[in-house]
């Protein structure tokens, strides 16, 4: 983010009121990439927009089943069908695609990618997602380590420990850096108040 510039002779800012105003535009400019997915069989969860074409992540357990119906909602109230292209059920990811003839042509914004492996302990991350039903919530943590935990198919993947509020309806929702930058994938909660997310170096 920017950084204010003072000079001696002018009066001092309210940093807090500069860091809140700074955040919010942060946040609007994110939110038509990130979609609320509805499933006919199990409820409701978080996408990111990853490609302008349309494709979108989330995580398996949102989407498990190729024949359910599924909706992806847009801050902007636009509603589309959506497929599961492809999935990654050990790593709890999924690919969906957006359908529907009306999208012909279209563009979509898409999240900018950060690069998880510069995470620095310490560091602000932010979550938006719809937990209980709640739409584009945000919540904020700090990063605090990569730790490694081992898969359903006996491999071992590092993961994102953060302090940011998840609830049911987070999953699938970026984990965001202070520049608006997709550093994780949320998936679920573990150990506590620590929550776990997937590296973006390995959505990537």
């Amino acid at each position: 983010m920017a950084q204010p510039t003072f000079s001696s002779s002018s009066p001092s800012l309210p940093l807090p009121d500069v860091f809140s105003v700074a955040l919010t535009e942060l946040f609007e400019s994110v939110r038509p990439a990130i979609v609320q997915i509805r499933n006919e069989q199990r409820g409701g969860g978080t996408g990111v927009v990853w490609q302008t074409d349309g494709r979108i992540i989330t995580n398996n357990h949102v989407v498990p089943n190729d024949n359910d119906k599924i909706q992806v909602h847009f801050v902007d109230g636009r509603t589309f069908p959506a497929k599961v292209i492809q999935r990654n059920p050990s790593l709890d990811l999924a690919l969906l695609q957006i359908q529907g003839e009306q999208i012909q042509g279209d563009t979509f914004q898409a999240l900018p990618i950060g690069d998880s492996a510069k995470l620095r302990v310490g560091e602000l991350v932010f979550a938006i997602g719809h937990p209980w039903g709640q739409k584009w919530s945000v919540t904020a943590g700090i990063f605090s380590t990569m730790t490694t935990l081992q898969r359903r198919d006996g491999t071992s993947t590092q993961y994102i420990k953060s302090d940011v509020l998840l609830a049911p309806g987070n999953s699938g929702g970026p984990l965001l850096d202070a520049d608006g930058k997709v550093v994780g994938i949320n998936a679920m909660i573990f150990g506590g108040d620590q929550a776990v997310s997937i590296p973006s170096n390995v959505v990537t």
